[in-house]
């Protein structure tokens, strides 16, 4: 019967946080720690072996005299000779009656010593020799290969960890561009970063080459962008001139119900058309504000109105605000448009200024239930911000004058899809359930238009049903 395998290990959750930098620099440091350790066994182990040998050579020299002297009964004066000394250690003095000799490192009158024994007859003779000085260079010697060690895996360490921390800066600097990328800033390049130092293209390394290959992504994908923003552009501005040909041709044909199709279908073309226009020049980036101060309650009054559609406005606090005209009514309209086609009524568009005299609405805020907007979503839920986010310039949050201004649209429906929660609206998509048809250029305009003007367009569901659109607006200055 086998065993079922043991699942793997996890790592520890704390290297698991190391970034790649110190993971390279700790483990150079191990790997010059252990060659350090292994390096510094060896030598120590042949210096003591040669240290200790020498010292043992020259006491069983001196054993040799003493044996002769001792046999020919001449003074031993001079050699450190001992007979049947009693501090002789009890390993060498068994070996010596087994008629051996032999030698050991031990003690004699309380000093280390290094004895050598032989027989002498029926008696031991031993000779010592002075072992402290010995013991001390080999002190000495461990000592140095620890301090050298040390100063060696320190120097190999900080090296490392100066080579970590450049190939970590150069990937972050990679990662920090393909995130630019993701976002949508398609013009974010690595550039030369990976270069070699005397700017070879043939002495990149493997991170220059992942940067290489990323600026070469981005190229290719921007590339492609704008070829189909172009051809987006080109066909609808060749659509143009003969659809406004064909308009005017149909207002000729007689008054029946084939005329009102013609023209229903053709006035929905030219919208088509106009948009896709829109969406072309807000895409090339051409398009900036013209600003001016308003005041937002009138303004969105008079956009609401424009769309000849039921929709309710609730005026909390009005504001002036510092922002274009016509952009913000083709936003609202947009917003507005949406909200009647896709969601349920009824429609309500909310001004309010939170956190300017009290909190958010009083409970009236059509669609705040009684809660000031904070640039985050209600009950957990996501959001979607502009593609030119960047913190929220709320002087109620920051304790400054100037709180921002915010317009809510808000409608019944069954809210956003998921999709455009987390991804933004995407063109010529309305495939939802429950979320009607259209050509689904709309939102994609008003985000567009919004990144223009430089505010805040969030998209969330309510949670007690129905979509919201929030619209972050600038004050002017104090």
């Amino acid at each position: 019967m086998t065993r079922p395998a043991r699942p793997a290990r996890p790592a520890h959750p704390a290297l698991l946080a190391l970034s790649l930098r110190w993971k390279i620099a700790l483990t150079v440091t191990a790997v010059c720690c252990a060659v350090a350790a292994v390096l510094g066994v060896l030598v120590h182990n042949a210096v003591a072996r040669q240290t200790v040998g020498q010292v043992r050579k020259e006491t069983l020299a001196d054993l040799d005299d003493a044996l002769d002297l001792y046999e020919y009964g001449t003074s031993r004066e001079g050699l450190n000779s001992v007979l049947d000394p009693a501090e002789l250690p009890a390993q060498l003095s068994a070996l010596v009656h087994h008629g051996r000799r032999g030698s050991m490192v031990g003690t004699y009158h309380g000093q280390r010593v290094m004895w050598t024994a032989a027989p002498a007859g029926d008696q031991v003779m031993a000779v010592w020799s002075p072992y402290e000085n010995t013991r001390r260079s080999l002190e000495n010697l461990d000592t140095a290969i620890f301090g050298s060690a040390v100063l060696a895996a320190t120097a190999v360490a900080l090296a490392g960890l100066f080579l970590a921390h450049r190939i970590s800066r150069r990937l972050s600097t990679t990662a920090a561009v393909a995130r630019r990328i993701t976002a949508g800033d398609l013009d974010a390049r690595v550039g030369t970063e990976g270069v070699g130092r005397r700017g070879r293209p043939g002495a990149r390394d493997e991170v220059a080459a992942v940067a290489a290959a990323l600026d070469s992504v981005a190229g290719s994908l921007q590339g492609r962008l704008q070829a189909e923003q172009r051809f987006t552009a080109d066909v609808a501005h060749e659509l143009r001139t003969p659809l406004t040909g064909i308009l005017a041709s149909a207002e000729l044909l007689p008054e029946g119900r084939p005329k009102e199709m013609i023209n229903d279908r053709l006035r929905a073309l030219h919208r088509l058309t106009e948009d896709l226009l829109e969406i072309s020049r807000l895409d090339s980036g051409a398009e900036h504000p013209d600003l001016a101060a308003y005041e937002l309650g009138a303004l969105v009054r008079g956009s609401v109105r424009g769309t000849g559609l039921d929709t309710e406005v609730r005026v909390v606090r009005d504001a002036v605000v510092r922002t274009d005209r016509r952009r913000l009514d083709r936003i609202l309209c947009n917003l507005v448009l949406n909200a009647h086609r896709h969601g349920e009524s009824p429609v309500v568009v909310t001004v309010d200024v939170p956190g300017e005299g009290g909190s958010g609405g009083g409970g009236q805020g059509g669609g705040y239930a009684g809660k000031p907007y904070t640039g985050e979503p209600y009950e957990g839920k996501p959001h979607v911000r502009t593609p030119h986010d960047r913190p929220p310039h709320d002087g109620a949050h920051r304790g400054g004058p100037s709180p921002i201004p915010v317009v809510e649209v808000r409608d019944h429906g069954p809210g956003f899809p998921d999709e455009l929660l987390h991804r933004g609206p995407q063109r010529f998509r309305t495939d939802a359930p429950g979320r009607g048809k259209g050509h689904g250029l709309g939102l994609t305009i008003a985000v567009g238009q919004a990144a223009v003007l430089g505010v805040e367009l969030h998209f969330t569901n309510a949670p007690d049903g129905g979509a919201r659109a929030v619209l972050r607006l600038i004050p002017p200055p104090p």
